[in-house]
């Protein structure tokens, strides 16, 4: 039976003991990470914790409704033992009437003519193989760019703040990117400080000659994935191919373990094209919509 509970009333511990055993199972699923990047979200429940479905609800104008949060890339359905596709479906048909506008992002396909669904791409890879192995799955183009970077010797540092990394961001490609705003880049810098702290996550960057930041990436790291959930490249990283570099430093100390690499996904045809040249798989997840707001509130965002 699918229950619905508020924030208060959902139990931290079996949610997450739920999330923990899910197959491939992903970050954004655990309550500790909801709290920072969806503050109040509620829930579905079936079944005493067997299964789950996060719900990041907002509420603007009095209207309540749900939407997946700025580096919050998907939720869905959670169980150890449900088929997640299944278990995605009842809930969807389960879903409260008073959220009258969904736009969720979702890791299974739903079954359900009532929302528009959309698919959106995520690559992933597979890190069980030796680094040899991995190594000769990447594309000519990464192998050069990779030797490029080599041979400046870039040293790896994680002496980086979470405030550095995001000024960082912002002062490159920040301004550019819409739909990011200040409370956003808050929760993300709760997020780093709390993984940090935690040993959830860590900061790895290359710095200049003069000690200046050029390149930074935030890793969240579970058992069993790693997700590269913040990337801030600068000029400077690019020419160097520094990128290339870090990466595969990355893969190279998690090959021959059963940990998935998960570089997060993206629209942007460069970056994906980056993504695929480690020898990553598209995973797709799904973008869930319904507006069933009356005109014109049902013109808002």
């Amino acid at each position: 039976m699918i229950n619905y509970l508020r924030h208060n009333e959902i139990d931290r511990e079996q949610w997450d003991d739920c999330i923990k055993y899910s197959p491939r199972v992903k970050p954004y699923g655990f309550s500790w990470y909801l709290d920072i990047m969806a503050p109040g979200w509620d829930a579905l429940l079936d079944d005493e914790y067997d299964a789950v479905f996060p719900l990041p609800g907002f509420k603007k104008y009095g209207i309540q409704y749900l939407a997946t949060p700025v580096f919050l890339q998907q939720l869905g359905a959670f169980s150890p033992d449900t088929p997640l596709q299944r278990a995605l479906n009842e809930f969807f048909d389960y879903m409260p009437d008073f959220y009258r506008l969904i736009d969720l992002c979702v890791g299974q396909r739903i079954d359900n003519d009532r929302y528009k669904v959309t698919l959106k791409a995520n690559y992933e890879l597979d890190l069980s193989k030796p680094y040899e192995k991995l190594w000769s799955g990447f594309s000519k183009h990464c192998m050069r760019n990779i030797e490029k970077a080599s041979r400046k010797k870039p040293e790896l540092t994680g002496e980086i703040t979470p405030d550095e990394l995001i000024d960082l961001f912002i002062n490159n490609k920040g301004l550019e990117v819409k739909g990011i705003k200040v409370r956003d880049y808050q929760r993300l810098n709760s997020l780093m400080n709390f993984c940090l702290k935690n040993r959830k996550g860590r900061i790895i960057g290359v710095r200049s000659l003069k000690k200046k930041l050029i390149y930074g990436v935030f890793l969240v790291e579970i058992k069993g994935n790693k997700t590269m959930l913040f990337v801030v490249n600068t000029t400077a990283s690019r020419e160097k191919s520094t990128g290339y570099y870090v990466v595969n430093e990355i893969i190279k100390e998690s090959a021959a373990t059963k940990t998935i690499l998960d570089f997060a996904g993206s629209s942007i045809p460069s970056i994906a094209s980056f993504m695929e040249s480690f020898g990553s798989t598209n995973v797709p997840f799904y973008r869930v919509y319904r507006n069933r707001l009356p005109w014109p509130v049902s013109m808002f965002k």
